[in-house]
């Protein structure tokens, strides 16, 4: 056992000693480590917190200064769009608004339920508000409402704390004051959309409350019209809540536009159109400058610009006289009897002489089919006046053969048909005028002698706007290259070209003269102005077979349009223009229009008050019609309708597909005999009373011819130059 004990002590080691000197020499050591690395912390700590203050110092004051203050645009107001006048066709007026921001609508029903009842809002105007949230990118605005009273307004401003995405605002919202006569001539704005957007990621097109140009001459002009936006600077809460005003930077109003339309005139011409659906087209003759381009039935441009709604979109797309189309530009007709003056300048170029005489016994047999003149008696000898002012067919027949298509097509487009202009517009149908190399290349088939035929009439395959049939009227009056305007800052052009000689001209002139003042076919629109005498030349054109339609009556869809070419005075023409009406049942729903439209032009009062007699007949003006229709289409249907399209490039590519398939409509009897048609009281305009006058000559039915017509030909792709 002691040997034992004795090993155990030899293998142990020894005890350490502790004592006071060794304390404080280990503790002094840990102190300097620890307060080594505290110290390298704290420099570390204070490098971070200089960085911060002095590098970083803009960085971080700005960021506490964008949650203490707010910065907002100022949407800038747009550019007034004025007549040459200098009277507004498109103005702005202050309101008040709100707009829904839909990435920060906590509860979208719920917040826009309670705005609807903030506001009155009908049931169709929020169903509409909550498809625009729902479809709407999240950054993109949507308008709830515009021109709210204050109270409406103060109602929600006070509270926004619990209305988060709303956005109310006091501004300048876009105002048309002559409404739907404008319509199609000015246009509308509207919010950007994504796409816009994406094209332009311009922070102020998704500013609440700003609009851009999306139809017209408002998107046309849109860099003119569009100003420069203003900033506004507010001390906020925490919650958002203003505090006060810092500064404010006011926007610049954008351009100003002056168009050469006479906005008076604009007025009285679509509303002078009535129950109608055409178009009333006024120039001057000695600027080319466009006075009036009336397009009817038409829309509301501030209800577009407002943001339009399910019921008042349906109304206008269910409606078969499409008041979406704009008909100056974008309506294509058979110009009828209006190119026989023109057909006349070609006829004399290739050496007719205007004394010649055709022998007329109310129809012409050409190869195996007989075209029959629009009077069955026949007129017996006719030279080029009387083949004018009595609209003989069979005259124009007969000489059209001897000189063939080719200059008759020439001249045709030297008058203007089938031509582009250049005008600020977004677009324009051009029409078609016809010829051996266009048929070739469009169908593939030869020329015929009955395609001469039906052109030198106006029929067959021939196309053209009612802004085209107003050149034409204008360079036939003038004898000069009239080229058409739309801005008073573009130079006049075309007028140092002479197109014919001053004795065709003067030949011509006056027997257009004798289709109102003489014994012609439009005795009704002789001017009720003393020393003033308008000059024209009607036309009357078919869109179907007759053994669809006479062209009278049946379906609106398949009547005749009525068309009327003019200009004034007529021995030293100042204005000239067009009238087209469609499915009007003939020229006479067209000339009494013209009438009272150059009446206002040469004596205002005079105008306003056949006007005022007729609206009362009709049911008020343009406006309060429309205005009423949209009261009973919503009594009717407003809670069965589709919402109108997300994009407005929908609406006008729809609105110009069927522009292309109503103009292919008429040629589709291209190849048929067409039986030129009597002319028609017109059928939706009350007649206006006029003085005594002697009896006008009157077309009357022509015969019906019994050889069969070969098929019609092809739809075509709506009449445009190919």
């Amino acid at each position: 056992m002691k040997s034992l004990f004795s090993r155990g002590k030899r293998n142990s080691r020894p005890a350490k000693i502790m004592n006071a000197s060794i304390l404080r020499s280990s503790f002094e050591r840990r102190t300097v480590l620890i307060g080594t690395v505290q110290g390298g912390i704290g420099i570390l700590l204070a490098a971070r917190m200089g960085y911060l203050a002095i590098a970083e110092n803009e960085k971080y004051r700005l960021e506490s200064e964008s949650n203490r203050v707010n910065l907002t645009l100022i949407p800038p107001r747009r550019g007034w769009i004025l007549d040459r006048n200098g009277a507004p066709l498109a103005s702005n007026r202050a309101d008040f608004r709100v707009d829904i921001i839909p990435e920060r609508l906590k509860d979208p029903e719920g917040t826009i339920a309670r705005i609807g009842a903030l506001l009155a809002l009908e049931p169709s105007r929020i169903a509409d508000i909550k498809d625009k949230v729902a479809g709407a990118r999240g950054f993109q605005p949507v308008e709830v409402a515009s021109g709210l009273n204050y109270d409406q307004f103060a109602a929600l401003s006070v509270r926004l704390p619990d209305l988060q995405g709303v956005v109310p605002q006091r501004g300048f919202s876009r105002f048309y004051p002559t409404a739907s006569s404008v319509g199609h001539l000015i246009g509308y704005v509207g919010p950007a959309s994504a796409e816009e957007y994406e094209k332009d990621p311009n922070p102020l097109l998704i500013t609440p409350g700003y609009k851009i140009g999306k139809d017209g001459l408002e998107k046309q002009f849109e860099k003119e019209l569009r100003g420069v936006p203003g900033a506004r600077r507010v001390e906020v809460t925490a919650s958002g809540r203003i505090v006060r005003d810092l500064e404010t930077r006011e926007d610049i109003q954008g351009e100003p536009v002056r168009l050469t339309i006479d906005g008076p005139l604009q007025d009285y011409a679509a509303r002078r159109i009535g129950l109608e659906s055409g178009s009333v087209v006024v120039m001057d003759c000695r600027t080319g400058d466009l006075l009036c381009m009336a397009s009817m039935p038409s829309f509301d441009p501030n209800s577009f610009s407002d943001g339009i709604g399910s019921v008042e979109y349906a109304m206008l797309r269910d409606d078969e006289r499409v008041p979406l189309r704009n008909k100056v530009l974008k309506g294509l007709y058979p110009p009828g009897s209006t190119v026989k003056p023109m057909v006349s300048m070609a006829l004399m170029e290739q050496g007719i002489d205007p004394k010649e005489t055709v022998y007329c016994g109310g129809g012409l047999r050409v190869g195996n089919r007989v075209f029959g003149c629009w009077n069955r008696r026949g007129h017996g000898a006719v030279d080029m006046a009387k083949g004018i002012y009595q609209s003989c067919d069979v005259y124009f027949y007969a000489m059209a053969q001897r000189v063939g298509m080719d200059p008759i097509a020439a001249m045709a487009r030297r008058c203007g048909m089938g031509q582009e202009f250049p005008l600020p517009v977004t677009s324009q149908f051009y029409g078609t005028v016809p010829d051996p190399e266009w048929k070739m290349k469009k169908w593939g088939r030869e020329w015929q002698t009955f395609d001469t035929v039906n052109a030198t009439i106006g029929q067959g395959y021939m196309l053209s706007s009612p802004l085209q049939l107003a050149v034409m009227a204008s360079r036939l009056a003038t004898g000069r290259h009239v080229m058409p305007r739309l801005t008073l800052d573009t130079k006049p052009k075309g007028f140092d070209n002479i197109d014919f000689p001053s004795e065709q001209v003067e030949y011509v002139r006056q027997a257009m003269s004798d289709v109102v003042n003489g014994p012609g076919t439009a005795g009704r629109a002789r001017l009720p102005i003393d020393g003033v005498q308008l000059a024209g030349k009607t036309g009357t054109a078919q869109v179907v077979s007759l053994s669809i339609s006479n062209g009278k009556s049946g379906p609106w869809k398949y009547r005749d349009h009525g068309l009327f070419i003019f200009f004034a005075p007529y021995d030293n023409p100042r204005y000239a223009g067009a009238v087209v009406i469609e499915h009007g049942g003939g020229s006479g729903a067209a000339y009494p229009i013209a009438r009272d439209v150059m009446t206002f032009l040469f004596d205002p009062a005079k105008g306003m008050e056949a006007l005022t007699a007729l609206e009362k007949q009709w049911g008020g003006t343009a406006q309060q019609r429309l205005d009423a229709r949209y009261a009973a289409y919503a009594a009717e249907r407003g809670a069965a309708v589709s919402r109108p399209p997300r994009r407005d490039e929908e609406i006008f590519d729809r609105v110009e597909a069927e522009a292309r398939v109503a103009a292919a409509q008429s040629q589709a009897i291209a190849d048929d005999v067409i039986a030129p048609r009597p002319e028609a009281n017109p059928s939706g305009t009350p007649p206006v009373s006029a003085p005594v006058e002697p009896p006008a000559a009157t077309e009357t039915q022509a015969p019906v011819v019994p050889e069969a017509a070969p098929a019609p030909a092809p739809v075509t792709d709506g009449g445009t130059a190919q």
